[in-house]
Formats: structure tokens, C-alpha cells, sequence
């Protein structure tokens, strides 16, 4: 039996109901979704009364099962009230450009690997570009460093010499029985590039590439990163063996490939170990597993690109302080600022959220973060109030930041500032 899809578009604000009568959906035996099992961050809230169970929605994007196997919930991306969708791949594009943003992409999304697929629309699939396109940025930086050169088991079939270990089985097999009896079948060490991590590198490169030749506008973003990452490879093997990688150490020094082996496994795993399986997936159906997208990080990562681009090294991304961790600092000596991003609407109207002025005083006053921003002393403490800036969703802004973070101040509060930026959205035509 197909499952029932409930599609809802959301803006990924909490203001707007989506109610579902019993008549249409066993609402007893529905949950409220929470992302990364966190009760603090539901995906899909669950109210109900007498006659109706109300379905609200929160900041993520994604698809689950209501009941499963019966009934499953879709949530778009739309941005405005055209139904306008945003290009989070192209926000995720910008973002992992910068090394700073590749740890922290894994709170970006959570997949549910282990329960039953849902069918939906193949442009509905946001996850599976989404990991695709992380795994490229992480092989990118590891191209960029250098693939790590290791000792690695190889068998050959040597003649009149004996290299390593004799086995024995394989060389009855194929040089006794074959009346070849100056060969020897050895297994040795050899070093260099062709190791069982590479080699599963390689292979998920070419489910990348499979994937995205498929898709004409995803092939346009990734093609510059396919082909810069392609000829590092070209002395590995494509041939991998999985169970041999569970037995992998990692390097401290190489800490991206552990990151680029656990995108591998999921990769694997969406399509059931088969490359076959890509080029074999309907281009109007797919099935993918639950899964979620939380957008407000993705926002705070694309913004974290914008500031980066325009400031470089005087950004600091997410400063540990005793209270907490803005979500920027600028190390600017004449106007050091604090910068929180917040994806919410609220601050068009030229209104502000008293418990995000709270959050950013706390961190204008906490001395690790004052003393990052060069206010070593209690007295430069004690005489300067340093800036604070609310960078927000606002479709109607610019897609750039302006000259100055302190354009617009917030007037209710000393040296509060806001500034609007627009995501980037898809083309309708």
C-alpha cells in the first residue's frame, strides 16, 4: 500500500496551523517529531482537542512518518508568500567554502537510516544532494591537504621470489594445480595511496558523480568540485571492501576523513551499497528515508560565508564564553562587534525578541568574550559597551551585507543593531 503524503509548505516560522480532522488521520497515534530526539527542537508539533489534532511547524524542513507506514508528512522550504522556495543547496554551497563551517554541517540535518523508506516526488529528495554536496566540500579540503599515503595488504602472484606471506590455499589453487611451480601467490605491505580509505573515497566519488550527472541543475554547482577532486584518484583503486574499513584508525592530522567515510557510509547506505541503484532511481519518484533540515543553522552557516567573504580572519565563528557562544565576533580595533543570526521575521516590522537582547547582553558582558575582542582589563571592561548586531531573514533586503553592520540600529537599546539578508532562492521558470 503507497502511503499518504501530507504536504505543507513552511516558511519555518511558528505562526501558522496546520489542522487535520481525525476523519483523515488517526490522530491518537500521533507524536511530536523532535530533531536529534531534542524535546527542545520539534520539527512537527502535536496538539490536539476534542475534534481536531493540530499539526504546527517549526524550523526544519523534511519528511517523517506521522504513522508508520500509513501516513507521512512533506514540509517545503518557502520563503514568502509568492511560494517562493529557498535554494539551500546554494546557501550550503557558499557555506562549506569555508573550512570553519565543515564541523559543524552535521547539525544541519538528521536521517533516519534505519526506517522505512518514504516514496515522494524526486524534487522533494532534499537530502540526498544535501549529503552529496557536504561529502564533496569534505573531499575538496582533504585533495587540498593531500590524500594520506598508508600500509595496505596486497596480493601478488610473484615468480621465482617470496614476498610477505605465503597463502598457501590461493597458491595451490592457482599455481600448483595450474603447473606453475616457480610462482608463489604472497600477500605483503605496501605503501602509498591505494589504502581501503581512498579507495571507499573514490567509490563514493562515483556515486557522486552518477547522481549529479542525472540533474542538470545540480551538475552545474558541483561540477567544479568533481572535477578538481577526480585526479587525485587516479592511482586508487575503485574496488572497496567495508568491512575491512571498520578495522581503520584515524589521524588526528587527517580529521576530514573521518568526516568524508561517515557521509560515505550514509551515502552507501541511502542507496542500498549499489551504484547501480543511481542510475537505476526514476527520475519522477524516488524513495528516501525520514529525514529533517534544520534551516535556521543553515542560515547562521550562510551568514557565517557572507562575513567571511567580506571580513576573512576578523571573524571568529561561535567564541566559547562563560555564558555561552555567540554566534560571531568581529575583531575589528576601532568597532569589535558580537553577531547573532536569527531566522526570524519579527525584526522587519521593527520589532525585536526581548529574550534574543537578553542572550546578546549576556554575551557583551562576558569577559572571555570581552577579552577576545581586546578589552583585556577590567577597566576597558568596565568603559566600553561593545556593539551587538541581529543579522535576520528578510526576503525584501539585500543578498549582501551592507558597508557597515551598524547601518540600522535597534532604538530601544544602546548600540543594538540589525541587518537584513535576503536567501538566495529557486527560479520559477
Amino acid at each position: 500500500m503507497s502511503e499518504l503524503i501530507l504536504s505543507i509548505e513552511s516558511d519555518g516560522i511558528i505562526r501558522e496551523h496546520h489542522v487535520v480532522t481525525f476523519n483523515s488521520l488517526n490522530g491518537s497515534s500521533v507524536k511530536t517529531i523532535f530533531f536529534q530526539n531534542n524535546d527542545k527542537k520539534p520539527c512537527v508539533q502535536v496538539r490536539r482537542d476534542v475534534e481536531n489534532t493540530t499539526l504546527s511547524m517549526s524550523y526544519y524542513i523534511g519528511t517523517d512518518w506521522l504513522i508508520e507506514n500509513e501516513q507521512a508528512i512533506y514540509v517545503a522550504p518557502k520563503v514568502n508568500s509568492l511560494g517562493q522556495q529557498v535554494d539551500y543547496l546554494g546557501m550550503l554551497h557558499a557555506s562549506l567554502s569555508h573550512v570553519d563551517a565543515l564541523s559543524h554541517a552535521k547539525e544541519l540535518y538528521e536521517i533516519k537510516l534505519n526506517q522505512p523508506f518514504i516514496e515522494v516526488d524526486q524534487q522533494m529528495d532534499l537530502i540526498t544532494p544535501l549529503i552529496m554536496l557536504q561529502f564533496l566540500h569534505t573531499l575538496k579540503h582533504i585533495v587540498i591537504k593531500g590524500l594520506k599515503k598508508s600500509y595496505y595488504k596486497v596480493e601478488h602472484n610473484l615468480a621465482s621470489k617470496i614476498k610477505g606471506r605465503v597463502l598457501t590455499s590461493k597458491n595451490i589453487k592457482k599455481n600448483l594445480v595450474q603447473n606453475k611451480p616457480i610462482n608463489t601467490y604472497c600477500q605483503h605491505d605496501e605503501f602509498g595511496l591505494d589504502s581501503i580509505e581512498n579507495r571507499v573515497l573514490n567509490h563514493t566519488l562515483s556515486f557522486v558523480r552518477r547522481y549529479f550527472a542525472k540533474y542538470p541543475a545540480y551538475n552545474k554547482l558541483t561540477k567544479s568540485l568533481i572535477d578538481f577532486c577526480t585526479p587525485a584518484f587516479e592511482n586508487v583503486a575503485d574496488k572497496v571492501d567495508l568491512k575491512a574499513l571498520k578495522q581503520t584508525k584515524y589521524n588526528s592530522f587527517y580529521k576530514e576523513y573521518k568526516q568524508a567515510l561517515d557521509l560515505s557510509k550514509i551515502i552507501f547506505k541511502r542507496f542500498g551499497y549499489h551504484i547501480s541503484e543511481v542510475e537505476s532511481t526514476n527520475s519522477s519518484r524516488v524513495s528516501v528515508p525520514p529525514f529533517w533540515i534544520d534551516m535556521s543553522k543553515l542560515f547562521e552557516l550562510y551568514v557565517l560565508s557572507l562575513l567571511k567573504d567580506k571580513y576573512g580572519n576578523k571573524i571568529v565563528f561561535q567564541a566559547k564564553g562563560n555564558y555561552g557562544e555567540p554566534d560571531f565576533l568581529l575583531l575589528e580595533d576601532n568597532t569589535p562587534l558580537i553577531m547573532d543570526a536569527k531566522y526570524k521575521p519579527l525584526y522587519q516590522n521593527h520589532d525585536y525578541n526581548s529574550d534574543d537582547i537578553r542572550q546578546i547582553s549576556g554575551y557583551a558582558r562576558d569577559h572571555k568574550i570581552l577579552n577576545r575582542l581586546g578589552f583585556a582589563t577590567q577597566a576597558e571592561r568596565e568603559n566600553n559597551v561593545v556593539g551587538c548586531v541581529i543579522i535576520y531573514t528578510d526576503q525584501s533586503g539585500k543578498k549582501e551585507l551592507p558597508e557597515t553592520l551598524t547601518e540600522t540600529p535597534i532604538e530601544q537599546f544602546t548600540k543594538f543593531y540589525k541587518v537584513p539578508i535576503a536567501m538566495p532562492v529557486l527560479r520559477t521558470s
